[in-house]
């Protein structure tokens, strides 16, 4: 990466969801305007897929406070009958004050137009895909790049006297015709395809034709011997060559797709400086008495004016007085640097920062209410209608900042009207606000309803700086109240250590019925289609949450836990705590977990078969065009039946990969709840603090999305497989155990099975997850402190109605009173 990044002259952005390419870019004085250079010849062409414009531009001085105005006057304009590809100008022929215009279609027709006449069109032989087009004055040659690779040059004395365009036909019928046949003047094979073309000349007796290629830079000569040539290590985008300001060398302006723009001097790169895009087209020219400013433009219409240099370093270190090294009070320093460093790692915190920096502050609301007017588009939830809340972010600076960059995330399906905003605060103690709208766009439920606002800015010292806040979306905007459910296939209870909680009170949007005997009884419809069932004991301090899917209980017990915390702190009481004492249901944990592995499997199987339909697609396409160019027509054999049923079936097999992508995303989305869910049920099962909840999220969720590159199982199983070997490994032989340091797709899930069960039983027998490298130490095998066991019940399974006293499980129950502290992980639980 260079160390100099381009100077900002002048920047704008072009258009609206526009793209540009190469053919888009024209530095020239078009208005006729300057320090007594200008001339009124100067026109602007514009060349249209099926139309050539030519216009003149004239400008106007404004007044006052007013910018000049300029006019654009159509003189001329052509109506063309082929689509065009690109075009060059130039005085063909050697004719002098006036310039012809040639236009390359996209069959491989040259067509020159003489100012409003149109005077002759002819066809390049071999022609099959066109390429850049330049013209050579002092050759009074047309080079082109053919799809053969190879550079070719065609005289225009050749193409005005070879045979007309629209007589091809017939002539290539009676091999007979009054003209001549089109003959390239030479040709170069260089083996790659081009970008673009340019001519440069050092005087009147000497000109190159540059060639910018895919891997390659290449100077040629007028009869086409090579020059020079330069292989570049990265992939150019576009270049621009120009007369160097010593004798007999040209420079060059070569851009590539890493943002970085490299000045040559023939092949010596003599600098390398920075761009804040990737740039299609660039040149070089003089504005407003700067001369050297380098404009670019980006395929997305960004333009930049820009110049090179550094900021100079006025800073001259010292002299440095020579003396002897004192070894005895380096080692000294050096045994107390390596304490300070143990006692570090130990302590796992990280360094204080010296001073609280509060450039910008960021906060945000979320509306209480729904959207009067939903903002859901394309939604596919059903036949209901989806809900939208808004969501308000304030920014308010310290101090001056440009191009503040605020990005907004939410977990899908969930959706945003806008979640890119950029800001200047020019000025500070300054105020923004942007307002945006989330719905639920899909029909299935989201792993969290926590969102993210994250502000990206550099600090008037050019430190970059990152602020990020969370917030929380309302339950209401994914679910509504439902009917509550009597029989369920999945439940867990939770355990508190205080009195019941009326279920009204702590869901009081979600009350289908004002009964008090119903208080202990409520049920959610999600928008997706799923119904779960939330119960809660009048005498034993328990609550019970049941579904017909495992992963949808995530969401209602972590809301339940949320709100229990809420209600608790707002009675003042500050000792509520939350356990589970069920057994782990890690057989629904593992019924995802295959389910995902298994559309992962399918997704591969599928665009290994989808490449070998593709393969044998572009095989019958080039055997076909074989026959088809063949002056002697042979019998097609049916490849074109058969070239008909292979498109059909990669049709049909990009449709099921694209499917399989949908399911996938949604299988891992329910992944991701069921892990949500089983994280935090081990919390409160092992008590554990809020830094070893912290260890299992970033084991357990290390991944926004998975790929078939690199997936979840392969990652989780690593990364259970690191605490295993370290902080819950039961011996130094474990410890001595290499892991495998890639990370490919497994054949199976049955060694990530395992390994969860082998996590949760070192767990419940003393286990401890800590990051420190001294935690590598044996585990006592011992039951955590507190814990005694209590009598399985013997109670039966009753219906809702009746079961308004009582919840009840079939497992041998765990119970501890757990302190404060260990429960606060619980009021953030998050990727």
């Amino acid at each position: 990466m260079s160390l100099f990044k381009a100077r900002d002259w002048w920047s704008t952005i072009l258009g609206d969801k526009e793209e540009f390419d190469q053919g888009c870019l024209c530095l020239a004085n078009v208005d006729n305007s300057g320090n007594g250079q200008g001339t009124e010849m100067l026109h602007l062409a514009v060349l249209h897929s099926r139309k050539l414009c030519v216009y003149s531009v004239s400008g106007t001085l404004g007044n006052v406070e007013h910018g000049n105005q300029y006019q654009m006057k159509l003189m001329y304009e052509h109506n063309l009958q082929r689509t065009a590809c690109n075009m060059t100008y130039g005085s063909f022929g050697g004719i002098k004050g006036r310039d012809l215009i040639c236009i390359q279609s996209m069959d491989g027709m040259l067509m020159v137009f003489e100012q409003e006449s149109y005077a002759f069109g002819r066809f390049l032989p071999g022609f099959l895909l066109p390429g850049p087009l330049a013209y050579s004055s002092r050759t009074d040659s047309f080079i082109t790049v053919s799809s053969c690779r190879q550079v070719e040059s065609y005289k225009y004395q050749v193409l005005a006297f070879a045979t007309d365009a629209d007589k091809r036909q017939e002539t290539e019928q009676q091999k007979l015709g009054s003209g001549k046949r089109l003959v390239v003047d030479w040709t170069l094979n260089i083996g790659e395809q081009a970008f673009d073309i340019c001519i440069v000349s050092f005087n009147q007796s000497a000109s190159s034709v540059f060639v910018l290629g895919e891997r390659n830079f290449f100077c040629l000569k007028d009869n086409g011997q090579i020059r020079f040539m330069k292989k570049l290590d990265w992939s150019p985008s576009c270049f621009l060559p120009y007369c160097s300001v010593s004798e007999g060398t040209i420079n060059t302006l070569i851009a590539n797709h890493n943002n970085m723009l490299h000045i040559y001097q023939d092949v010596t790169l003599k600098w390398a400086t920075q761009l804040p895009h990737i740039p299609v087209a660039v040149r070089v020219g003089c504005l407003h008495d700067l001369k050297g400013v380098i404009v670019t433009l980006s395929d997305d219409g960004h333009l930049q004016c820009s110049y090179l240099g550094t900021d100079p370093s006025l800073f001259q270190a010292p002299n440095v007085e020579s003396r002897e090294l004192n070894y005895d009070e380096l080692d000294v320093e050096m045994k107390e640097l390596q304490k300070i460093i143990k006692d570090v790692n130990k302590s796992q915190g990280v360094w204080p920062m010296t001073e609280r920096e509060d450039d910008l502050n960021v906060s945000v609301v979320v509306s209480p209410n729904f959207d009067s007017v939903s903002q859901a588009t394309d939604v596919e939830v059903g036949n209901d209608l989806v809900p939208s809340v808004t969501v308000k972010v304030t920014l308010q600076n310290r101090v001056i900042l440009q191009k503040a960059k605020l990005s907004v995330y939410v977990q899908p399906p969930l959706e945003l009207t806008c979640d890119q905003f950029t800001f200047e605060f020019m000025t500070p103690d300054l105020t923004r606000t942007v307002s945006f709208s989330v719905y639920l766009k899909r029909s299935y439920t989201p792993s969290e309803l926590e969102g993210n606002a994250v502000v990206s800015y550099s600090r008037p010292t050019g430190i970059p700086r990152v602020i990020q806040c969370k917030f929380r979306l309302p339950l209401k905007l994914i679910c509504l109240p439902g009917q509550p459910s009597k029989t369920a296939s999945h439940k867990i209870t939770i355990d508190t250590n205080k009195s019941p909680v009326s279920l009204l009170s702590l869901f009081p949007g979600f009350a289908s019925q004002s009964d008090d005997d119903q208080v202990n009884v409520m049920g959610f419809h999600f928008l997706g289609g799923a119904r779960v069932t939330l119960l809660a004991s009048k005498t034993s301090q328990r609550y019970r949450i049941q579904s017909e899917q495992f992963e949808d209980l995530w969401l209602i017990t972590n809301e339940l836990i949320l709100r229990l915390q809420e209600y608790f702190e707002k009675q003042g009481v500050k000792d509520f705590a939350c356990s589970f004492s069920g057994s782990m249901p890690l057989q629904e944990y593992f019924e995802l977990i295959d389910h995902h592995f298994e559309l992962r499997i399918n997704g591969e199987k599928l665009e290994e078969l989808l490449s070998e339909r593709a393969v044998q697609f572009r095989a019958i396409q080039r055997r076909l065009l074989a026959r088809f160019k063949d002056k002697t027509p042979a019998p097609l054999q049916h490849l074109d039946t058969l070239l008909d049923g292979t498109y059909k079936q990669v049709i049909a097999l990009a449709d099921a990969v694209e499917e399989n992508q949908g399911n996938l995303f949604q299988s891992f989305t329910r992944l991701k709840s069921a892990t949500h869910l089983v994280i935090l049920l081990i919390g409160l099962w092992q008590k554990l603090s809020a830094d070893q909840v912290a260890i299992l999220e970033a084991a357990f969720l290390p991944l926004q999305e998975d790929t078939q590159e690199l997936g979840w199982e392969e990652t989780v199983d690593a990364a259970i497989s690191h605490l295993l070997k370290t902080c819950l490994s039961k011996s130094s032989k474990e410890q001595a155990l290499n892991l495998n340091s890639q990370l490919n797709i497994p054949k199976d899930t049955s060694q990530l099975k395992k390994h969860i069960t082998l996590l949760c039983d070192r767990l419940a027998k003393g286990g401890r997850l800590c990051l420190s490298t001294d935690a590598a130490a044996p585990q006592t095998m011992v039951m955590p402190g507190g814990c005694t066991t209590i009598p399985e019940s013997d109670l039966e399974e009753r219906s809702v109605e009746q079961d308004s006293t009582e919840l009840f499980t079939n497992h041998r129950h765990l119970t501890a009173e757990t302190p404060r502290p260990e429960v606060s992980p619980l009021q953030g639980v998050s990727e």
